[in-house]
């Protein structure tokens, strides 16, 4: 079945018994190749006949499909004709989310969450504007994305238009994990609810007769269904917005799904469809164990939903580690996060202090500014993110917590280059950004000891924001000073009054070490140099500079107005005679390829840094 398919027109003519066919195969494709390449299993296996059902009811690319994160879209590539997986998420290969180069099917790149509703506002007036009042605009919602601050004002907005927007809830209760808050309780209220039980029943025997309908009140008065009726008046949370409500759904059931998302077209304006899936579903090892295990999974057996490398031991441990320590130690300390508990490592010190963990969903300008509010009153909170996702509440880090003097500390994961995720999710900005933080302190740990050393620092400053940054993946061997100046610790050095001084900041230090020892063995003297405090310009830089010719700076940030660029503006202004070269990522968006992919293409290996260096130099 699934080879009939070229493109969403395929499905139009499918019989009942072809769908449930279609849909199986869909779900064994995804195990079998996935389980080759990594990649979002869980997800993409609970919404098989939503999607199919979003591509039979609607015209793509005629009618805007949006997927919010877009972790959810493989069924939808496999619809659209892209079948071939063998190197997803891998150069030359297709993308993990959607990516209009691979398709025009695809809308919306960016993999940051609870942006589909504006999209789709923006999307829908605009074709309302042009009077194109034919057209359609979906977005597809996890009820964890719902919970972030920008898809309430879309919802607000949406609520005051009159524009032809689908709004489909996938509800499986989880995000990275399950969904917390207020709106959880509301949704799992509407999930559990006992006429949802009864309506569900009779909606299956209704859509197996092939009933037609103009709006649920209507049939819930005819075949006196007074069950569907009250629990439909319940939803006046959405109707209160001026948004039609429709559901819960069973999203696995197709016909269902169908009828559903007919009506919601029909209905012409904003509408709210409410579909109930199940993540992982079908897959036995996701349904048997924890299906959040499977959100996101590395090269797994499909027979076993294990692994095939044992994972290593990595940096986010190490903080896991460390937060549990001060947990004991310190009671003020309190931790935050954005509906990654366990992904950021904060999951130990939930189990051991619950009370004193907050996870507030994927707002992190909410996060950022309660806990400016929890400094105030008199404990240290710790806000643990990756660093990408930390750009969305820039604001509130500047104007909450750096103008108030607050003491937070930031613990941002999977910073610089991630790689296989693709541009969103790189984490190259931040030091960039923060370094414009006024009374901000950003530490960028080289391995295990300096973070862990860095974190206990951090939670000892009361009177601003403090950052920690480290990356994704292993932990690499430790890296000692073999002396220190001021705040500035040497960790190579070939030859004494050396000419070149390299720079490695954080996971580039290793990197800085490697490339002195190729000067050096060019006859050049040379010292690398880091500093785990690295902005503002750590004390004792410029005697660790001396009267060197050249100084190399190496970051896995931005090159432009990364930290190198501070450092060298600092030494000018002290009068050093020193050239700099800066080295890192350019201003641009990097496209989804191994980490150490992407280091080769900008010259970042010890190798390009060395011959670099060498051609700026005078040689003798």
């Amino acid at each position: 079945m699934l080879e009939r398919i070229g493109s969403p027109r395929d499905l139009k003519d499918l019989t009942d018994a072809e769908l449930d066919e279609l849909a199986a195969e869909i779900r064994d494709f995804l195990v079998d190749n996935v389980s080759r390449t990594g990649g979002h299993l869980g997800p993409n296996l609970g919404v098989v006949e939503l999607t199919i059902g979003i591509h039979r009811v609607f015209d793509s690319p005629h009618d805007s499909i949006v997927f919010d994160t877009g972790h959810q879209s493989y069924v939808h590539k496999l619809l659209t004709g892209r079948r071939d997986f063998s190197n997803l998420r891998r150069r030359g290969g297709l993308a993990g989310y959607p990516a209009r180069d691979e398709s025009v099917h695809d809308i919306v790149e960016n993999s940051h969450a609870s942006t589909a509703l504006s999209w789709a506002a923006g999307i829908a007036r605009g074709h309302t504007l042009r009077g194109e009042d034919g057209r359609t605009t979906v977005a597809v919602i996890g009820d964890g994305a719902l919970t972030g601050g920008m898809a309430w004002e879309a919802l607000n907005s949406l609520g005051a238009s009159h524009d032809r927007v689908v709004v489909i809830v996938n509800d499986n209760g989880r995000s990275y994990a399950p969904t917390i808050g207020g709106l959880a309780r509301k949704l799992d209220g509407i999930r559990t609810d006992r006429r949802y039980e009864q309506f569900l029943g009779w909606g299956k025997r209704t859509f197996a007769n092939r009933g037609r309908f103009r709006n649920f009140a209507y049939l819930s008065v005819m075949h006196g269904k007074r069950a569907l009726k009250g629990l439909l008046t319940d939803q006046g949370m959405f109707a209160d917005l001026g948004i039609k409500y429709i559901g819960p759904i069973d999203g696995h059931d197709q016909r269902h799904v169908e009828r559903a998302l007919e009506q919601a077209r029909e209905l012409g304006g904003p509408v709210l469809v409410h579909v109930l899936t199940e993540k992982g579903r079908g897959y036995s090892p996701a349904e048997q164990d924890d299906a959040d295990r499977f959100h996101a999974v590395g090269r797994i057996h499909p027979e076993t939903g294990l692994p095939i490398e044992a994972s290593r031991f990595g940096w986010t441990s190490v903080f896991a580690d460390e937060m549990l320590a001060a947990g004991e130690d310190r009671p003020d300390v309190v931790a935050l996060t954005a509906a990654m508990l366990a992904p950021v490592g904060l999951q130990p010190f939930a189990d051991a202090h619950p009370d004193r963990v907050i996870d507030v969903g994927i707002a992190e300008q909410h996060a950022v500014t309660s806990a400016a509010g929890l400094a105030y009153a008199g404990l240290h909170p710790v806000v643990a993110v990756y660093a990408t996702f930390l750009n969305r509440a820039f604001d509130q880090v500047l104007m909450d917590v750096a103008l108030h003097k607050a003491g937070v500390t930031f613990m941002l994961d999977r910073a610089g280059i991630t790689g296989d995720d693709g541009p969103s999710h790189n984490g190259m900005w931040d030091m960039a950004l923060l370094r414009h933080v006024p009374g901000l302190r950003l530490a960028a740990p080289r391995d295990e000891p300096t973070l862990r050393q860095a974190f206990r620092d951090a939670l000892d400053v009361d009177d601003a924001p403090t950052v920690v940054r480290y990356p994704k993946g292993a932990v690499p061997e430790p890296l000692p000073a073999l002396r220190s100046v001021g705040d500035i610790d040497v960790l190579a050095e070939h030859g004494e009054d050396p000419r070149v001084v390299v720079v490695g900041l954080g996971s580039m230090a290793a990197t800085a070490v490697e490339t002195v020892g190729k000067i050096a063995a060019e006859g050049i003297s040379a010292i690398a140099i880091t500093a785990t405090w690295a902005h503002p310009v750590p004390g004792g830089l410029l005697e660790a500079i001396g009267g060197a010719e050249l100084v190399v700076t190496v970051e896995d940030g931005l090159t432009d107005a990364g930290l190198g660029e501070e450092w060298a503006a600092y030494a000018r202004l002290a009068g050093t005679p020193a050239q700099w070269s800066h080295h890192g990522v350019p201003r641009e968006f990097l496209q989804h390829a191994t980490r150490a992919q992407i280091v080769d293409d900008l010259g970042l290996d010890a190798s390009d840094l060395a011959a670099h260096a060498l051609g700026l130099i005078t040689r003798d």
